[in-house]
């Protein structure tokens, strides 16, 4: 399924049937298709909908428009093309750094947040020789392979598994793959989700070497009122390939609790 917003089309996986939706942003590097088997394990229960942001998978590669305010735009550009009167964010990652400004703006029908080892919404500075690895860690099946068993994952990928990641991230634009390192994952969005008032869990892997639990905790949990953490035992940073039924079901716990009256919306805020 493609969706016209800002002026691109962006792909989605639409599965799966329920009166709650969830709406699922991805990491970088790599693409809608990345919660599949979390989807997979969600369809009988939620209808889902997972979208390739721009210049990932199948969407379109603007030359500009990366900064997380244009990546938060086209999820809610396709939130409201698609007319969710209620729905769940769920964000992993660099996706989850988007989700939080998302969140932060209060948008109508949002009834709750999942963070997915989120990137903080503090700035991350690294070294000028760390960021210069990361600009080139997607350039071949090589380099994201050793990323992959040194940094991404807690423990080996199965094959097809191992193949999705290399060949999302070999396909990611060049634009895209240069922006979150030289400019989206410095951005101070830390005074922004101060505002967000949903109910927000935080998922994170254990064995992390990305966003680690210690950093969520210090980083996240505190700008964001009555977020819950949880810890997914033995997990790196792919938990949505390393242990989809994990987190699946950390989702479910999640939106289950949910009450009817959990999706704030705008006109409520604004007292109209």
């Amino acid at each position: 399924m493609n969706i016209e917003t800002n002026g691109i089309h962006l792909h989605a996986i639409d599965t799966g049937h329920g009166e709650q939706t969830l709406v699922f942003l991805h990491y970088w590097g790599g693409s809608a298709r990345t919660w599949q088997f979390v989807t997979g394990a969600l369809a009988g229960s939620y209808r889902t909908i997972a979208l390739d942001q721009r210049g990932w998978g199948e969407s379109d590669a603007p030359q500009q428009g990366y900064t997380i305010a244009d990546l938060a735009d086209d999820a809610q550009g396709a939130i409201d093309a698609l007319a969710l009167a209620r729905y769940v964010l769920v964000g992993h990652s660099m996706g989850g750094k988007v989700a939080q400004l998302l969140a932060s703006r209060r948008p109508r029908g949002l009834a709750g947040l999942v963070l997915v080892a989120p990137s903080p919404p503090t700035p991350m500075l690294l070294p000028d020789e760390a960021r210069e690895a990361m600009l080139h860690a997607y350039d071949t099946r090589e380099s994201i392979g050793a990323v992959l068993d040194h940094v991404l994952s807690g423990s080996p990928l199965a094959p097809p598994r191992r193949e999705q990641v290399i060949e999302d991230s070999l396909r990611g634009a060049p634009q895209a793959k240069a922006a979150w390192p030289n400019a989206a994952m410095r951005e101070d969005i830390s005074a922004a989700v101060a505002a967000i008032d949903v109910p927000v869990l935080v998922i994170a892997g254990e064995l992390d070497q990305v966003d680690r639990v210690e950093t969520l905790r210090e980083q996240v949990l505190p700008r964001i009122a009555g977020a819950q953490l949880e810890v997914l035992a033995g997990v790196g940073h792919l938990s949505p390939l390393e242990a989809p039924d994990a987190l699946a079901a950390a989702i479910r716990g999640f939106v289950g609790k949910l009450g009817g009256d959990g999706a704030r919306t705008q006109q409520a805020v604004q007292g109209t």
